[in-house]
């Protein structure tokens, strides 16, 4: 500051001019423009425009699986595309193609015996058509190739030296003499049943082989029909792994899966199935099918769980599923797991409880709801309730045991030592006897039970008022006969007029028995537990007298040395 109040001519303090001098336009320069443009919106739409816009496909507005669609059907043909249609029968949704061996399904081992109530998509067939032009893609269609590809022939397979070439099992096996030859139907296509040893040949490779078919919760589908054959082309075998749902029941799926390739199942362990293709199988003239292009949407089928199932007023569903709660489950199931036994299983608990509950935490609402259908069918049973991921389920009035009628037996109600002990004390005139409760035990505990007693291995005290004393005295009585049963065995003691020995025994010649080795086992020599009565343990005559044996001679002597 001091600096600048020293220049000459310079007023710190004078005003701004009251008029700013003009610019001149000459010499000014222009004005730099903005950093950054100043951006132009488009103008607002109007909401309700009046140009017209044109329809989308119509193939782009099919149904999603979320959507609400609902078409009711009823049995029969529901819709038709020249001579295909697609069917609504026993087995659910199906499709007719003319030519067609069977019917055509999405699932053949997984679909519900109910008949389907309503569609969840319009009734198309999964297939392509016909006759489909080819699409515009702005190129030339591709000349036809020149290589001669021939059709691959199971009769005469690629040596196995070629370069390129995967392994070919060639047909058969075949008897010493025998060769293939071409079969139309499934007997000729299988020929000759499979021995054991045969079987043992072409299962063993397999065992840790993992190249396999993987079927799931969907079951036999139709696309894995194909899938088969390309197994088939090169090995004689098809490995077929099953999990999930469809292990509940093995057999049906055995059964579709024989029914749909053709083929024979020879060796089955747990989920895994071994599918044989037969000794005259042709790869050339196997029979082919159409892709399946996409997956059909689930029909809907009546509810499985309601208010007042079969036999049961609303009240009495509620009160069990009331007590269900509290039940503990007899079974976790796993995620993809093999359920083979789930129906014996069920079947073993309605013996004990009326209710029985399964536990499937972790697994979808679809799986363990199929599962509660299938053991519907299966056991039977009546489904209760899915709730917290749980199968409830009620034998039914119409419940048979499978170890016949149910007996009951008489047990004491207060079992007390001391009680026996007071009673043996007591005089004569007092007849007074503890209570006795009738309990109602399992069919297959009463079975268990009255085999142990008519195989001597267990005793039924029809005396309920005994004693210590004589309780006791009644189980060293059993305890000693039971040991005489273990322990011993028949004896035949054959004796002849002149008092030789030599019938009684077998004759020595040579080192060897006169007697046949393979009858030393024979069906009559076998001992059964039930074979024992009171007449086997009678007493016999010795052959040998009294005193004789050495051991009688030790004990004389011992007997004269101690007196």
């Amino acid at each position: 500051m001091p600096i600048l109040a020293s220049l000459p001519g310079l007023n710190l303090l004078s005003s701004l001019p009251s008029n700013p001098p003009q610019n001149d336009t000459t010499s000014s320069t222009p004005s730099p423009s903005p950093p950054i443009p100043i951006p132009k919106y488009p103008p607002p739409r109007s909401r309700n425009p009046k140009t017209n816009v044109p329809r989308s496909n119509p193939a782009l507005s099919i149904p999603h699986r979320r959507s609400n669609y609902r078409m009711p059907v009823q049995k029969g043909v529901i819709s038709t595309d020249g001579d295909r249609c697609v069917i609504v029968g026993e087995n659910g949704v199906s499709y007719k193609l003319p030519g067609a061996p069977f019917e055509f399904q999405y699932s053949y081992s997984e679909t519900p015996n109910a008949e389907p109530i309503a569609i969840r998509e319009p009734a198309y067939l999964p297939f392509a058509p016909p006759t489909m032009p080819r699409p515009w893609t702005g190129k030339a269609p591709l000349k036809k190739s020149k290589k001669n590809i021939p059709l691959f022939d199971s009769f005469n397979p690629p040596p196995p030296g070629k370069k390129g070439v995967k392994h070919v099992e060639k047909p058969g096996p075949f008897p010493f003499g025998k060769y293939p030859k071409e079969g139309k139907t499934r007997e000729e296509i299988l020929g000759e049943p499979l021995k054991k040893w045969e079987i043992k040949m072409l299962v063993k490779p397999l065992l840790s082989y993992n190249r396999q078919v993987n079927l799931g919760r969907d079951g036999l589908t139709h696309n894995m029909l194909d899938l088969i054959h390309s197994h088939w082309k090169r090995r004689r075998v098809c490995k077929i792994k099953c999990k999930g749902v469809p292990t509940v029941d093995m057999d049906n799926v055995c059964r579709h899966i024989e029914e749909k390739t053709g083929g024979k199942i020879i060796h089955r362990v747990g989920g895994v199935v071994y599918l044989f293709r037969g000794r005259n199988y042709n790869y050339r003239t196997r029979p082919q099918y159409p892709v399946m292009l996409w997956k059909p949407a689930t029909p809907v089928y009546p509810k499985l769980i309601q208010e007042a199932p079969e036999g049961l007023t609303k009240a009495e569903a509620d009160e069990f599923r009331k007590k269900g709660k509290s039940l503990l489950p007899i079974c976790t199931l796993a995620k993809n797991g093999v359920y083979a036994s789930l129906v014996k299983d069920v079947r073993d608990a309605f013996e004990e409880c009326p209710l029985v509950k399964i536990d499937c935490k972790g697994l979808q609402p679809s799986d363990y709801k199929k599962i509660g259908a299938k053991l519907k069918e299966l056991v039977p049973c009546v489904l209760l309730s899915f709730d917290d991921e749980q199968i409830l389920m009620w034998r039914g009035r119409d419940w048979k045991s499978m170890y016949g009628d149910t007996s009951s037996t008489l047990v004491p109600f207060k079992a007390d030592i001391s009680s026996g002990i007071d009673n043996s004390a007591k005089s004569s005139d007092d007849s007074g006897t503890p209570d006795a409760q009738r309990v109602v035990s399992s069919p297959k505990m009463m079975s268990l039970w009255r085999r142990a007693i008519e195989s001597n291995k267990a005793l039924l005290l029809e005396e309920l008022a005994l004693g210590p004393d004589a309780l006791l005295e009644k189980v060293e009585e059993f305890e000693g006969m039971s040991l005489a049963i273990e322990h011993s065995c028949e004896a035949l003691v054959l004796s002849s007029e002149d008092g030789s020995s030599s019938s009684s025994s077998a004759e020595f010649k040579g080192g060897s028995y006169s007697e046949d080795e393979n009858d030393i086992y024979s069906s009559d020599d076998i001992i059964d537990d039930e074979d024992y009565d009171d007449d086997s343990f009678a007493e016999v005559n010795p052959s040998i007298p009294l005193g004789s044996l050495p051991v009688d001679k030790i004990a004389e002597r011992l007997r004269r040395e101690s007196k």
